[in-house]
């Protein structure tokens, strides 16, 4: 059972808020939103099968009538061979919520509310009653003026980051495979963790996030209370609407410097750099290779442009195609996932030598996130220049692409560059500022 109202002077964060203390979620590009709170459904799926698995739970989800796309939120995680636990507890191998209230917006501040429920079939009019009554209830609240967030007082924090010496020794493996033949490309990741002396509301968080770093793919899910993922993706994994499939290839990348004519002059060094244009390259080949079995009409332009975001730029290619009717997105997410552009290439082999190299389990980092519907429609990205917390603690992640004539040192601070975003939005929302131990 659903029912749909318009609201007015619509805020995300009044109703995330509001709904402190359930699971939770906002999903955002430029000013386009969408936010969810409770749980009608939770579908869990493990092992390789996974993105066929969750795609049958939500075929056989209850859907009203044609007219009202039930949509599902949620993600997968890198591997399919994740185990959920400890930084990523409530993270399985794949998660999505059916939420009990959905509402969507954007900069106009007009939007809609949506309440749903399972109804039995012998009380559907007492239900619809009651959702009625309770989403006049809430549109009530959301539409009176949001008050003003006071910035909490100053939380001291350490950081604790992945190791030097761990980093160049990983470095020279991945080197030395690429030298070997064993891998042209492979993606490796850092992590870092935060210690906050003070809780920062993972709403909070993704607030600051999404208002500093325009033009990027904002995300938070929190599939429990307590336990959140955050975090702000520079591409598109898969976008399918009506027939039509999207994606953006993002790889090589370079800072942005202290003023507009730096940021200029790096952005054209980036363009011109023959080892972030070959990186480039891989990523685009393998995603057009691999939408070959599940998409038709495949486009992608021959040169890359520049994706000038806040701290860092890259280059990017955008990629089309068409897929017949009975596709759904989370078949070109299976086909797509990991790209080289998280991974790296040939996949299998930069799986195995990342599973090696990294110290650490990347959970839901670099897996696919978004959201899909009954219809399989549906938004995907790679969750990354992320974090994963309870409030307090946060491990942050980055990584880095380790091709021919790549350096420890470069590498590392290309990772620096992005632990940015996460960082200054936790300074932004109290924390003292974060100088990274380098054990």
């Amino acid at each position: 059972m659903t029912v749909t109202v318009p609201v007015r002077g619509l805020t995300p964060w009044t109703f995330l808020r509001g709904a402190a203390g359930s699971a939770r979620g906002f999903w955002a590009r430029d000013e386009r939103w969408i936010a969810h709170a409770g749980v009608a459904f939770d579908l869990q799926a493990e092992g390789a099968d996974r993105f066929r698995r969750i795609r049958a739970s939500i075929e056989a989800l209850p859907h009203p009538s044609e007219d009202v796309r039930v949509r599902v939120y949620g993600g997968f995680a890198f591997r399919d061979d994740h185990a959920a636990g400890g930084a990523w507890s409530g993270f399985p191998s794949a998660r999505f919520h059916l939420p009990e209230v959905e509402v969507t917006g954007d900069a106009s501040g007009r939007g809609r509310l949506r309440l749903q429920r399972l109804a039995d079939p012998t009380e559907v009019e007492a239900t619809e009653r009651e959702l009625r009554a309770a989403s006049e209830d809430l549109r009530e609240r959301l539409e009176r003026r949001p008050p003003e967030v006071a910035v909490p007082p100053a939380v001291s924090a350490r950081a604790d980051a992945s190791g030097r010496r761990a980093w160049g020794d990983a470095i020279e493996a991945i080197l030395a495979a690429i030298r070997g033949g064993r891998v042209r490309k492979a993606v490796l990741a850092r992590t870092l963790d935060v210690h906050l002396g003070g809780r920062i509301d993972p709403v909070d968080l993704a607030e600051t996030l999404w208002r500093r770093n325009p033009g990027t793919h904002l995300f938070l899910f929190e599939p429990s209370p307590g336990r959140a993922l955050v975090g702000a993706a520079p591409e598109a994994l898969a976008t399918v609407r009506a027939g039509i499939f999207h994606a953006t290839a993002v790889a090589g990348s370079v800072g942005v410097g202290e003023s507009d004519d730096e940021r200029a002059r790096m952005g054209e060094s980036l363009l011109s750099s023959a080892k972030d244009r070959a990186e480039h390259r891989m990523v685009v080949d393998d995603m057009v290779a691999r939408l070959g079995p599940v998409a038709t009409g495949i486009r992608a332009a021959d040169e890359p442009e520049l994706l000038p975001l806040a701290r860092i730029q890259h280059l990017e290619t955008a990629i089309r195609a068409r897929v017949a009717p009975e596709r759904h997105v989370l078949d070109l997410v299976a086909a797509l996932h990991p790209t080289p552009a998280v991974c790296g290439v040939p996949r299998d082999e930069a799986l195995a030598l990342l599973h090696d190299e990294e110290p650490f389990e990347r959970g839901w980092y670099a897996g696919p996130v978004g959201w899909c519907s009954v219809d399989g429609d549906g938004h995907f990205v790679p969750a990354l220049r992320t974090a994963v917390g309870d409030g307090r603690e946060w491990r942050l992640f980055a990584g880095a692409g380790i091709v021919e004539g790549s350096t420890a040192q470069g590498e590392w601070d290309e990772t620096g560059i992005k632990f940015q975003p996460v960082l200054r939005a936790l300074e932004a929302r109290g924390v003292d500022p974060i100088t990274p131990g380098t054990p």
